[in-house]
């Protein structure tokens, strides 16, 4: 209750919401050229999902219905802000209207001017277009929790896990072709922890009842936009590796594999040379040598894998 209490009197004031990839985003290596024009139409929830509720009807959506935005800022920000030049699409209609009602004014106000009204500058054309929406919102994945309770004074803890997942596709403008196609998924927690206590006193004719609880919930909108960021860091690794673009600096800085991670059988037998990394999950890529600092700081969990 305490805790509860105190985050809603200390909510604290507006700020600017950190990309939660920020580093993997960061750690991309830049692109060996001009920046890629690119542009999305779309990225809609396909879903069809609304928000889990218990007894009632709930209108209100799962997801969020303007994740374009999220794909929009990744776009920009992946890679140090090298990788894409990303024009508006979403908003054309805006876009043209605006436009009309500046070459109307010019064309009344400037028609005296010795070249006559001024011209708009054509607006740039995509080479790509990113496609794709949320398509997957499962709900209860995995419930369980744990409880007790004696002589009155009881305790639980309860927790849920729901996973969103979302795909994207480039197509090429000039010719129509799927270049590449990526799924990414996020899972989705909350628990909640609570005791109580029921209990009568003084031979029954007094009754005492108290209740305390505090939950989490992660937010489902941070999720969204932490499922598009991994699949577009990926989609640039993907590129690379079909040679649709080149890594101006190829060095494997550790934040995320130049090669799609396989499990440690199918690693083996694809890179039999190579050194591979494992994570805890027991995906695998291969990865050049490692600093000493960069082996001491990993996480405990994750293993290194040799070829004998």
């Amino acid at each position: 209750m305490q805790k509860s209490l105190a985050i809603k009197e200390n909510a604290g004031s507006p700020r600017v919401q950190p990309a939660p990839l920020a580093d993997r985003m960061i750690a991309v290596p830049e692109l060996d050229g001009k920046k890629i024009t690119i542009a999305v139409y779309s990225f809609s929830d396909k879903t069809g999902q609304r928000k889990p509720a218990d007894n009632i009807a709930n209108l209100s959506s799962a997801v969020t219905q303007g994740s374009e935005v999220w794909v929009i800022k990744a776009l920009q920000e992946i890679g140090n802000k090298t990788w894409f030049e990303v024009v508006e699409r979403i908003g054309m209609d805006n876009l043209i209207k605006e436009r009309q009602l500046i070459r109307n004014t010019r064309q009344v106000y400037e028609k005296d001017l010795p070249n006559g009204p001024r011209a708009l500058k054509p607006m740039v054309f995509a080479g790509l277009i990113l496609e794709g929406g949320i398509i997957g919102y499962d709900s209860n994945v995995a419930v369980g929790g744990v409880g007790g309770r004696y002589l009155g004074i009881g305790a639980q803890t309860e927790y849920r896990v729901d996973t969103v997942t979302v795909v994207m596709r480039i197509v090429s403008v000039s010719t129509g072709k799927v270049l590449l196609s990526i799924a990414t998924e996020k899972t989705i927690a909350s628990s909640r922890s609570g005791a109580d206590v029921f209990k009568f006193l003084d031979m029954g004719t007094k009754l005492i009842e108290s209740e305390t609880g505090y939950s989490v919930n992660e937010p489902v909108n941070y999720a969204v936009r932490a499922a598009i960021e991994a699949g577009v860091v990926q989609l640039v690794y993907e590129g690379e590796k079909e040679g649709l673009w080149k890594f101006k600096d190829a060095t494997y800085h550790g934040g995320t594999p130049k090669e799609r991670p396989l499990p440690i059988k199918e690693a083996l037998e694809r890179w039999p040379e190579a050194r591979l990394y494992c994570n805890e999950r027991d995906l695998c890529w291969p990865v050049a040598e490692e600093s000493k600092q960069t082996i001491t700081t990993r996480d405990n969990n994750d293993k290194k894998v040799h070829q004998e």
